[in-house]
């Protein structure tokens, strides 16, 4: 959730605004001079989850040769009493 903040508050704990951005903990606060908001205080970057990066499984699985040997079976199962003809291959 932002979290609006004073001037004075923001120049007296700029340090702890930027770690609570840099770690997550906070997204945004918006800095306010007499009571109206005229500053956001972003991250420049969002971390990412590299647990969930493509590829991150490279190596665990070998692709067989035949992977694509069924593939107008399963187009026929998708198209399988809708009414439309499975797409020619």
């Amino acid at each position: 959730m932002m979290q609006t903040v004073n001037l004075f508050h923001v120049k007296t704990h700029l340090s702890k605004l930027v770690d609570q951005i840099a770690s997550g903990e906070e997204s945004e606060f918006i800095i306010s001079r007499n009571g109206k908001p005229v500053a956001r205080l972003v991250p420049i970057y969002h971390y990412k989850d590299v647990s969930r990066r493509i590829g991150i499984a490279e190596g665990e699985f070998t692709v067989p040769e035949n992977i694509d040997g069924v593939n107008e079976e399963i187009a026929g199962l998708f198209y399988k009493g809708s009414g439309n003809d499975a797409p020619a291959a």
